[in-house]
């Protein structure tokens, strides 16, 4: 092992919480290829424009990046940006469907992660914010630090 982590947060999403308000959150697995896991166990994954589509009554995270993995051969090597399918259950996939289809909400992508040597992908369930909301966003964000430089002094 060339120093890179082999558990926890591979990849996050910290533009998520200042494009979306967030409702639910929900874990799934991932359905990866060999040189996914070890490219995901190398920290070589980009999910800043992931989200994940519901079709055919099944959950696919798309537009995630995973690199392609230096030490695989060519035949079992993996494309980078394929649609990945993840691993709910059935009645976590309807209800984000009906909420997807019904509320125009959207089901974005947090982070990814390890356990216990199975990736995982935290998503929520989302709606969007808008301009004025992202400004708040950033004026209560000024204010807690300029009130924590306060307490400090």
């Amino acid at each position: 092992m060339n120093g890179a982590a082999t558990s926890g947060t591979m990849a996050t999403n910290r533009r998520v919480r200042y494009d979306y308000h967030l409702l639910d959150d929900f874990e799934a697995g991932l359905v990866l290829k060999g040189s996914e896991i070890k490219s995901i166990r190398d920290a070589k994954v980009d999910i800043s424009n992931a989200y994940v589509r519901i079709s055919d009554g099944e959950a696919w995270l798309v537009n995630a990046y995973i690199a392609p993995y230096e030490s695989a051969g060519v035949w079992t090597q993996h494309e980078p940006l394929r649609e990945r399918k993840l691993l709910l259950h059935r009645k976590e996939i309807e209800f984000l469907r009906g909420r997807v289809e019904q509320q125009g909400l959207t089901i974005v992508v947090q982070r990814i992660y390890i356990v216990r040597g199975v990736a995982k992908v935290g998503i929520s369930l989302a709606r969007g914010k808008r301009h004025e909301d992202r400004r708040e966003t950033i004026r209560r964000r000024d204010q807690e630090r300029d009130m924590a430089r306060a307490m400090r002094r």
